[in-house]
């Protein structure tokens, strides 16, 4: 009868039972406070260890120019094999991330739970010291790996000339535009973030699935595209003023607000509102069970009294 009332299948095993219990995914609560633990942890890291490890995220981001370059060099010309040559993108990512290595779009999410649940000065200046260290590292990585593609006997005249296209895409936009692009950006790596602990065996097409969303839609990523746009700037075409101020300066601020100010901000409200909604009493509970003789003997008991 009990079944019947609250909906369930009837007939299940008590194992059975246990079964669909263990397979139900994670409350959005559970996947908020992983992550926020995670932003803590990042957020205790020292200074030198968050620089090194940002730095070969650096370093390791260059794959997806790398991976990108070699494949629009071999692949002949059409739209058909670009969208081939988009899975390369997705290379960088897949190494730094399943590599636990420091990505500034990443630390947009995670380290920014912790100060919305605790919104302390000692937290905001935590938070703005690891931003700093880390997209000081990230960049540093990605200008090195840039400088050694373009300057060291490595690929060949068609590759580079690849890897020129590549960056030139990227300044096709406008200021408006990089800044746009890059809050999707930001809110796309937020989402990845935020699913991969409920899905941790499928992390690796998580990664490659939302990453490859960003090529196809030439999205702006601080990371990547500094790696792109730098490679320019190396081979003469573009100056240095032009990478900060029409594509770093505008990607940079669309990523933080793409990732932090909406994903990071909504998520946390939601996990907020439900953890405050309001509950029963607890002898609302207890006087909402009782039923039967015993209760209204309960009652008349209490009317005679008054």
């Amino acid at each position: 009868m009990d079944t019947e009332k609250d909906g369930k299948t009837p007939g299940l095993t008590a194992e059975e039972e246990r079964d669909i219990d263990e397979n139900q995914p994670p409350r959005a609560a559970v996947l908020h406070e992983t992550i926020r633990m995670q932003g803590d942890q990042e957020l205790e890291r020292n200074v030198a260890a968050l620089f090194w490890s940002a730095l070969a995220a650096g370093l390791t981001m260059g794959l997806s120019l790398m991976a990108m370059g070699l494949l629009n060099s071999r692949l002949p010309d059409g739209e058909a094999f670009k969208v081939i040559a988009s899975v390369g993108y997705s290379a960088g990512f897949l190494a730094v991330i399943l590599a636990r290595q420091q990505l500034f779009t990443e630390n947009t999410l995670t380290a920014v739970l912790p100060v919305m649940s605790k919104p302390t000065l000692n937290n905001f200046v935590r938070l703005l010291r690891l931003w700093t260290v880390v997209l000081v590292g990230n960049l540093c990585g990605t200008l090195l790996v840039a400088y050694v593609m373009l300057h060291l006997p490595i690929f060949d005249t068609k590759t580079d000339e690849a890897f020129l296209e590549i960056g030139r895409k990227v300044m096709e936009n406008g200021t408006s535009q990089m800044f746009a692009k890059g809050i999707v950006s930001g809110w796309m790596i937020a989402t990845m973030v935020w699913m991969i602990p409920s899905m941790e065996n499928a992390k690796m097409w998580i990664i490659l699935m939302i990453t490859y969303l960003m090529a196809l839609g030439d999205f702006t990523h601080i990371v990547v595209g500094s790696a792109e746009v730098s490679y320019l700037v190396f081979a003469g075409e573009l100056s240095w003023s032009e990478f900060w101020l029409r594509f770093a300066g505008p990607t940079l601020a669309g990523n933080i607000i793409g990732g932090s100010f909406i994903f990071a901000l909504i998520s946390h409200a939601q996990i907020r509102s439900e953890s405050s909604a309001p509950k029963k009493d607890d002898t609302q509970k207890k006087d909402g069970a009782k039923k039967g003789p015993q209760a209204d003997k309960d009652r008349d008991m209490e009317s005679k009294r008054a």
